[in-house]
């Protein structure tokens, strides 16, 4: 079927205002993150999305112990309150807490309703759990205006990466996961990795078995690990 000039007209403008609602603050924020300064110190930024998990976060904490190694976790609110033993674990190890969504959907796919709902109700529940949140990492790293509006007003500053490793790959290896970390991370970079979700639900698993071979290299190179908040200080 053939569209009309008018109706042509009424995608155009439709495709224009998606844009200007999500994509265009999405890749704003993501090349302000990127173009931010390095570091001359060793260090990296090890911070975990998409948990906690019953069945990998558990783990994922037994390695940091062992290493000594902080991180920082952005937690989906609902499986955090379904996890509040774990949330409480991080918080007595000293690991840093932060907000990936409610329920991880992408902010291009959200009304300004429900953004404004998501918001409101993460912050609730992490409250409950005693957890003050001070960052929030977009899922996908998708934001729109709604969530730039809601940053500001419960004072959370946006977190991106510099260094995937595509963990969550259902036909990924432990092998290919340390390779690219260990191939792609340098000073000051913040790696994003994944303790929760993933294709398969052995994905977590795979990320663990490649940190546990991946850190000792990182320590015996001279990398210090710290958490986001002493990354804020630093360019403060």
């Amino acid at each position: 079927m053939q569209l009309s000039k008018t109706q042509k007209g009424i995608i155009g403008l439709l495709a224009v205002a998606a844009a200007g609602y999500s994509y265009i603050p999405s890749v704003c924020s993501k090349a302000k993150y990127f173009s931010l300064p390095g570091e001359k110190d060793k260090t990296l930024y090890l911070t975990f999305d998409d948990g906690p998990s019953a069945t990998h976060t558990g783990k994922l904490l037994d390695l940091l112990a062992e290493y000594h190694v902080k991180a920082t976790f952005f937690v989906v609110a609902d499986f955090a309150k379904k996890n509040p033993k774990l949330i409480e674990r991080m918080k007595a190890e000293g690991h840093l807490i932060g907000l990936h969504s409610l329920e991880h959907k992408s902010a291009m796919l959200q009304t300004p309703f429900y953004t404004d709902y998501e918001f409101k109700e993460s912050i609730k529940i992490m409250k409950a759990l005693g957890v003050d949140v001070k960052y929030y990492r977009p899922p996908w790293g998708h934001v729109n205006l709604f969530t730039l509006r809601n940053l500001k007003k419960y004072n959370l500053k946006k977190v991106i990466w510099h260094v995937m490793a595509e963990d969550w790959e259902e036909d990924t290896t432990e092998e290919e996961i340390q390779y690219k970390l260990l191939k792609r991370a340098g000073k000051g970079d913040v790696i994003c990795l994944h303790d929760g979700r993933g294709k398969k639900e052995e994905a977590p698993e795979k990320m663990i078995a490649a940190l546990e071979k991946t850190i000792p290299i990182w320590l015996e190179e001279g990398y210090q690990f710290k958490l986001i908040d002493e990354k804020e200080e630093h360019e403060s």
